[in-house]
């Protein structure tokens, strides 16, 4: 067993296990140091610079993300060195492409001043999709970065909205590579990649668009997008964070459990993201269960019960139903015996639920015929 290691840590003496980083010790004990381009469960690209931090001693300043700790080092995270080190990060990456952040309240308010000054029909080059949901944009409140480099006109490359479910913005890309290594490390579908020149992430040598790719359209990418380069299409200048409630819940569509947020407005299912950290899908999802929740506020979905009557379907209570359904099924049992009864249970809903039907199948209609929908 290895020998007990302490690493200092703006004035904290912390214990360090061999092989973690600087952030990894400072995360895990709470100390916050800022990043964009790192992504849990992926190797660090140490692409950003914007976790850098002062070792006492050394005169140049190191990337936490993928800097080993060190025994008996001392580390400042908020050193003056460090503050004007991000500051000029910041700004760089800010100025590198279409980031109009507006360094300001990011809230409602705010919000509707700014857009009263802006083209509405010029939305896509004047306003950011993702404005108050933006950790490049959260960095650009907490140090204070505003001013010539705001609005820049962007890589050139044209936006890529072909395809139903994601946007891509390549105005708005920083190039930390997290949509990579969420597509290649964590989903493994190796869907996209940088170019060989590293000024853009394409899907293969041709550049086709998503829609033509490997891309199984998780959504992985979109979620770790820290800008608007990658936005859902159905959210994209229709929802705000301030607008929606999250709501944590279980996904239907298996067995698995995946654990995600509905993102809710005015009543309505807007956006679904998976919840991070959390067994047993960690922040990751399927196409179903990230785009596939418009059935949830579908007009046509039946809301109450319905019985056939003379060839035409009335509206019933849930009461009469129940008793339709008791009285029909005890009627076949008693008349053809109680394997005349199959039961089919669902994907769609809980282990649990499922469990219970088969409960009921064996124990209340004495039928072993239980199925289940994704045999057929």
């Amino acid at each position: 067993m290895d020998e007990q290691k302490f690493i200092v840590i703006n004035g904290n003496r912390l214990s360090f296990s061999t092989g973690e980083t600087i952030l990894e010790v400072a995360r895990k004990n709470h100390i916050d140091i800022p990043t964009l381009c790192f992504l849990k469960g992926a190797s660090p690209k140490a692409s950003c610079g914007v976790c850098m931090v002062e070792i006492q001693g050394q005169k140049e300043l190191v990337k936490a993300c993928s800097t080993d700790a060190t025994e008996n080092i001392t580390v400042l995270t908020e050193s003056p060195r460090v503050i004007v080190a991000r500051r000029f990060v910041i700004r760089k990456m800010l100025g590198s492409g279409n980031h109009n952040c507006a360094v300001r309240g990011s809230d409602a308010k705010d919000w509707n001043r700014f857009q009263l000054k802006v083209n509405q029909d010029d939305k896509s080059r004047e306003l950011c999709p993702v404005w108050g949901d933006c950790r490049l944009q959260d960095l650009a409140y907490r140090y204070q970065v505003s001013g010539d480099n705001f609005g820049a006109p962007g890589t050139g490359f044209p936006l890529e909205d072909v395809n139903p479910f994601i946007v891509r913005d390549f105005s708005r890309c920083i190039l930390c590579g997290r949509c990579v290594s969420a597509c290649n490390e964590v989903q493994v579908n190796n869907a996209i990649k940088f170019r060989s020149d590293e000024k853009k992430v394409v899907t293969d040598e041709s550049d086709n668009p998503l829609r033509n790719s490997n891309c199984v359209f998780c959504g992985e990418c979109v979620q770790a997008c820290p800008v608007g380069a990658l936005v859902e299409k159905d959210v994209r200048y229709r929802v705000r964070p301030w607008e929606t409630e999250k709501t944590r819940t279980t996904c239907t569509y298996c067995g698995v459990g995946c654990q995600m947020y509905l993102h809710v407005k005015d009543n309505k299912v807007v956006k679904v993201s998976g919840v991070e950290g959390v067994a047993p899908n960690y922040g990751s999802m399927c196409v179903k269960g990230r785009f596939g929740f418009d059935f949830v506020n579908s007009r046509e979905r039946l809301t109450k019960p319905l019985i056939k009557e003379n060839g035409k379907f009335r509206e019933a209570s849930w009461e009469e139903a129940f008793d339709r359904v008791a009285e029909k099924l005890t009627r076949i049992k008693d008349t053809h015996g109680s394997d005349s009864i199959g039961v089919l249970t669902s994907a769609r809903i809980t282990n649990e639920e499922n469990y219970v039907v088969q409960k009921f199948a064996r124990a209340v209609l004495k039928t072993n015929n239980v199925d289940h929908c994704a045999r057929l």
